[in-house]
């Protein structure tokens, strides 16, 4: 995806993957910056350790507190930091800037791909790690109406809600399931990526038909467990890759200053998990 953006955009660049244990992702984040690296996403468990690991943390990291995109900046003759992209020279300095496009992308996703209207929606959340924390706050900063919270360990999904009334005390917060029916489901466990996983919900607790709407993060495979038996309850339905989309696509123009070319990044994701 982030391959085909960039040589859209006619940029000789090149996006890798590296496996780096935790351990070790403070060294990794300097040896990138001493070798001039012009940008980094990070994925789990990376996001929350980067936190304290970067030079400077845009507000979007600040708000979401997690970093899933670093930029590497240099500083010009007149003191301004800009992206490492626009050096012709690598500069003497040079700062790691961390930034969150995961919590825009989730809303992006959610309104493009299901059409669901934020504000104003009850909304059951399942799970209360990394992904379902930003998702949680972002939900609750577009004004839902209500947000249920469920996670397999309790106290982590009632550390969240608190969280939440305290940030966004307007919204209806409730640790458990609704009693009645919601405008989304929205998966944000692990919970469908293997064969034999259960289901992300408990359906004496709560039935998948009473929902109008039901996204789950995962995107391999294309329809989970829990979409398959959405979609045969008469859900819309989506899954993960919209938001895996546009958060690359907001990564890839805080890197470049360029806007990108969702076309050519969405047909390359689609060819690369089908």
């Amino acid at each position: 995806m982030q391959n085909a953006g960039i040589a859209a955009l006619g940029l000789n660049w090149r996006y890798l993957a590296f496996d780096v244990h935790p351990e070790r992702l403070g060294i990794a984040l300097a040896g990138a910056k001493a070798a001039r690296f012009l940008g980094i996403n990070l994925t789990v468990p990376h996001k929350l350790l980067a936190m304290d690991l970067v030079d400077k943390l845009d507000e979007s990291a600040k708000i979401w507190g997690a970093v899933n995109t670093v930029r590497f900046e240099g500083q010009n003759e007149q003191g301004q930091w800009r992206p490492l992209g626009q050096f012709s020279e690598p500069p003497e300095q040079v700062r790691s800037h961390g930034f969150n496009t995961d919590a825009e992308a989730i809303t992006q996703a959610l309104e493009e791909d299901l059409n669901v209207q934020l504000a104003g929606a009850r909304i059951l959340l399942l799970g209360a790690g990394g992904a379902g924390r930003t998702a949680a706050l972002k939900l609750a900063s577009r004004n839902a109406a209500e947000l249920f919270l469920v996670n397999r360990t309790e106290s982590k999904a009632q550390a969240l809600a608190k969280e939440i009334s305290k940030r966004y005390p307007e919204v209806k917060v409730t640790v458990g399931y609704p009693s009645d029916r919601v405008e989304l489901v929205l998966n944000a466990t692990s919970l469908g990526l293997k064969p034999a996983d259960a289901l992300p919900l408990d359906e004496t607790k709560f039935s998948i038909s009473r929902s109008k709407t039901v996204y789950d993060m995962i995107y391999r495979p294309a329809e989970t467990p829990m979409l398959k038996i959405a979609k045969a309850s008469g859900c819309r339905v989506a899954n993960g890759v919209g938001m895996l989309l546009y958060q690359g696509a907001k990564a890839l123009e805080l890197w470049t200053g360029q806007s990108a070319p969702l076309t050519v990044m969405r047909r390359a994701l689609d060819k690369h998990l089908s």
